[in-house]
């Protein structure tokens, strides 16, 4: 009697062990450029969507308060000394955080990079908002849409070592010889800061008094160019294109300062990355050449050599579609 006691005794504990184990959470956090803006704010809404499609995960969403790598290494160590799960990140360097991530996968830490992204020995695998290749295209086109003349145009861009932005820039550039009369007058960068990128955009308009188009392949940038461009009185002579949210462009395209701009739904790039790892952590998928990882509602990526994926093709906003957009994201 005493015998069966401890045996259904022993039976129920292991059953609760068991049970804490499967219903224990999977952590997986998502580290973003920096807190505050808008672009990841909605990609961690997307994350927490995935969260509760898959049931047993917590997201973890975290950042610096700037756009630095030395601020992304102090959270990526506080992460790892957590021990979470999977880490998915977008880099403020390339190249910076690689030691960091080695450490956290010789500890059995997933780490995947999206959006922009980190060497391949620093994380498994790479999920890019879109091909690279067709947001430079992209870009440029934009601009000469709207300059049947052709004419000059600048870029203002995020940080100087920004992998996502400098990689669109080279593809917009290799694709600009099919607009001959289109002509690259400069580069700047506003490191993702509003304030910068507003006395940027100022010096640009200032500099080339024939300016026709800034090129804003930045979120923070588009919207400060726009905003110079208003205050300038120059709407109607400079249009401003790139990539930025429906939100935060939806009065300049109303107002004119902006024909269009272009941007993937970061909702459904922070749920892609939540997915993918998961599935990684899991075991339900390996990163390597020619695989194919799940991604719950958006299907699945196929990982090129370089273990590097496409989302989704880039989707242009202007008036006709602005207003259904601006209260999504």
């Amino acid at each position: 009697m005493k015998l069966t006691k401890l045996v259904t005794t022993a039976a129920v504990a292991l059953a609760m062990m068991a049970g804490t184990a499967s219903a224990k959470e999977m952590r997986i956090a998502l580290v973003v450029k920096a807190l505050g803006i808008g672009f990841f704010e909605a990609a961690h809404k997307g994350a927490e969507e995935a969260a509760k499609d898959l049931g047993d995960v917590k997201v973890i969403y975290t950042g610096p308060t700037d756009t630095t790598a030395e601020g992304q290494i102090e959270v990526l160590n506080s992460l790892i000394a957590q021990n979470v799960d999977a880490i998915a990140v977008t880099a403020n360097d390339t190249d910076a955080l690689v030691p960091t991530l080695k450490k956290a996968m010789q500890r059995g830490i997933t780490v995947i990079s999206w959006d922009s992204g980190v060497a391949a020995g620093g994380r498994e695998m790479q999920l890019n908002p879109s091909s690279t290749e067709l947001i430079g295209k992209m870009l440029i086109k934009m601009a000469a849409d709207n300059m049947p003349d052709g004419g000059d145009v600048a870029v203002l861009s995020a940080s100087s070592t920004a992998t996502n932005q400098n990689n669109w820039i080279a593809a917009m550039k290799d694709d600009m010889g099919n607009y001959p009369n289109i002509n690259l007058v400069a580069t700047v960068y506003g490191d993702d800061l509003a304030d910068k990128s507003y006395r940027e955009a100022k010096g640009l308009i200032e500099k080339y008094p024939n300016l026709k188009a800034i090129i804003a392949p930045t979120s923070v940038g588009i919207v400060a160019a726009a905003k110079a461009v208003t205050d300038a009185g120059k709407i109607g002579e400079i249009n401003v294109t790139g990539l930025g949210l429906p939100s935060e462009m939806a009065a300049y395209v109303e107002n004119g300062a902006s024909k269009s701009f272009a941007i993937w739904n970061p909702i459904d790039l922070g749920y892609a990355a939540t997915e993918i790892a998961y599935n990684l952590a899991k075991g339900n998928a390996k990163a390597e050449p020619g695989a194919k990882i799940p991604m719950g509602r958006l299907g699945e990526v196929t990982l090129d050599d370089n273990t590097e994926g496409a989302m989704a093709d880039p989707f242009v906003y202007d008036k006709s579609n602005i207003e259904q957009f601006k209260d999504i994201f």
